[in-house]
């Protein structure tokens, strides 16, 4: 199969003291707010019986392993140079639904923001830039 490389980069830094449950949700959560632009989505899929799929980004996802002042300063960058940022917090663990999850960022100015995970998308050597203190997670 050809490689494709693609301009832009989607890498999602999660902190590396999380449970592997919160690990998955805070990927989860995070991964779904990048796929919020829906020039990122490729077509649905379909199987040889004539199934159809939902359509998935259209380019990889790098997930990676992060102390929680690498997080911070990686999402300060991104919104810095204008990227799409997603966030997760410590207080969404404990909030029940999408309303109560906007409310609790809301409280929070950014530079205080309990981050445990962040979502960018931008130029893949920004990305690059920005998560090179992070670690491919294992």
């Amino acid at each position: 199969m050809d490689e494709m490389r693609f301009d832009t980069k989607v890498a999602i830094l999660v902190r590396d003291d999380l449970p592997a449950w919160q690990e998955l949700n805070v990927t989860a959560f995070l991964a779904s707010g990048i796929a919020s632009d829906p020039e990122l989505i490729g077509e649905p899929y379909r199987d040889a019986d004539g199934t159809t799929y939902l359509p998935m980004l259209r380019q990889p996802i790098l997930v990676f392993s992060a102390d929680a002042a690498t997080i911070a300063t990686a999402r300060a960058r991104a919104v810095e140079r204008g990227m799409r940022v997603a966030v997760y917090t410590a207080q969404l663990f404990s909030t029940g639904h999408d309303a109560a999850n906007r409310e609790a960022v809301a409280a929070v100015a950014a530079a205080d923001l309990d981050l445990v995970g962040a979502g960018i998308h931008g130029p893949r050597n920004a990305v690059d830039r920005i998560t090179k203190p992070a670690r491919l997670h294992p």
